[in-house]
């Protein structure tokens, strides 16, 4: 009773909204899907199971006619019973004949009223069912049911503390974290990190934080450790740079005085300055090294309190921030770091990957036997859950009403078909069957009470 369309030649059509090529590829139909594999399958079982029914009908048919036939030829009174059932099982196969294509088309192609539903209905059932998913999977009590009945912190938990699970997650983020430094920009980056880094340094006053660390330094004798070095570092250098000293402070005499008188007077500033740095050397109380600590003290003071100071010391600031070689510095500081993350991701052995794996493997631990973090990551995640729920449920129903809505007709009837007629030509079956046993038993009954 019905005929579906077979294919030869070159392109044939395979199912609705898809079609083959010479070569056998598989290409989109108007419906706004395709027709895989499994669907052709699924029409062909419908095609089967249709021949089927309609075979069972002729059967039924057939029995009627020669039923009636013998009981018009004095065959006995069981042929009634026999004409019975097979005329009920004819009335039960065409109504289900009828309620089945009704489904999908106007049977025998008449526009009888509430007939091809889908086709005609599809817009509204396609309402009809974006408003039943947002009632009944998109409410927030159902979110919420649903995820605490899951237990998503002890099971991320479990599956977190076992080794292989934590290698391949810390795996995924180094690619990821490759991935993302990737489509990054350097250019960009840089200029980002470096307008960061001068705003934040020009909006930061730093006199006074320079004040209490240094006086911090000085409290705690840190920067007698420097005045050593500086002292050793000058005794080493006036040994080995003697006659440099000399010469200088014989250049700088005048020319009336004699030669002699200036090469002593050189000799004795070099001894004094001698003396001097190598008695602050080995004295620590040297009253020099008392002097640098009372001015380092001192300025300290000034760096957090006087205001000539600190307005110094951010005129400072200011230049060496607006200098090129500072800026030039900020900006490559980007490139350092990206490298020397690409390549902590890249190796496995990476402390930056062993540190990753370690922290999943604590945290899953926790979370395995912690009930309190158990709670707060559930709900942080049904928190999360709602919220995209509550402020997405209509463009999500929307997204399944619009779809619909989009789809061809047509195509979308035989999409459907495909899926579910192999069960709905089992309705026809079952009508026969069912038809059949209801009018044999009518007709028993009714013989046996008026015969």
């Amino acid at each position: 009773m019905e005929r579906m369309e077979g294919s030869e030649g070159p392109k044939a059509t395979e199912g609705p909204g898809r079609t083959r090529t010479a070569a056998g590829s598989p290409r989109p139909g108007r419906g706004g899907f395709t027709f895989s594999e499994a669907d052709a399958e699924r029409q062909r079982g419908v095609r089967r199971m249709k021949l089927t029914a309609t075979g069972l009908l002729v059967f039924v048919a057939l029995v009627y006619v020669l039923a009636k036939w013998a009981q018009s030829n004095g065959a006995g009174a069981w042929t009634g019973y026999v004409a019975a059932a097979a005329e009920a099982g004819m009335v039960g196969a065409l109504a289900d004949w009828f309620a089945v294509t009704a489904l999908f088309r106007h049977p025998l192609g008449l526009p009888i009223p509430h007939t091809a539903i889908i086709p005609t209905k599809k817009d509204q059932l396609g309402a009809s069912l974006g408003e039943f998913v947002g009632e009944n999977f998109l409410s927030r009590e159902v979110v919420r049911s649903r995820l605490r009945s899951v237990g998503i912190g002890n099971r991320l938990g479990a599956w977190l503390a076992q080794p292989e699970h934590a290698d391949r997650v810390t795996a995924e983020l180094a690619t990821a974290l490759r991935g993302a430094l990737t489509v990054l920009r350097d250019s960009d980056v840089q200029a980002v990190v470096g307008e960061a880094i001068t705003r934040r340094a020009d909006a930061q006053e730093i006199a006074p934080g320079i004040g209490k660390a240094l006086e911090r330094i000085v409290a705690d004798g840190g920067h007698r450790r420097v005045v050593d070095l500086v002292c050793v570092r000058a005794h080493d250098w006036l040994v080995e740079h003697g006659d440099s000293v000399m010469d200088a402070v014989q250049g700088g005499a005048p020319g009336w005085t004699p030669r002699f008188v200036d090469r002593k007077v050189g000799e004795r500033v070099y001894r004094e300055l001698l003396r001097f740095v190598t008695e602050m050397r080995d004295m620590p109380d040297h009253p020099a090294r008392e002097a640098v600590d009372r001015f380092l003290a001192d300025f300290a003071g000034d760096l957090q309190s006087d205001t000539d100071t600190r307005a110094r010391v951010e005129r400072l600031k200011r230049e060496v921030l607006a200098r090129s070689e500072v800026q030039d510095l900020i900006a490559s500081a980007w490139s350092s770091v990206r490298a020397m993350i690409v390549a902590a991701a890249e190796d496995e052995r990476s402390e930056l990957r062993l540190r990753v794996r370690t922290s999943l493997l604590s945290l899953g631990a926790r979370l395995s036997t912690d009930a309190g973090l158990q709670g707060k990551v559930d709900g942080w995640i049904e928190g999360a859950a709602v919220y995209v729920v509550t402020t997405y449920r209509d463009e999500i129903t929307s997204l399944i009403t619009d779809t619909v809505a989009g789809w061809d007709a047509e195509h979308t009837s035989k999409k459907i078909e495909a899926h579910i007629g192999r069960d709905l030509q089992f309705i026809r079956i079952n009508g026969t069957v069912v038809g059949s046993l209801a009018g044999l038993l009518i007709y028993a009954v009714s013989h046996h009470l008026w015969s």
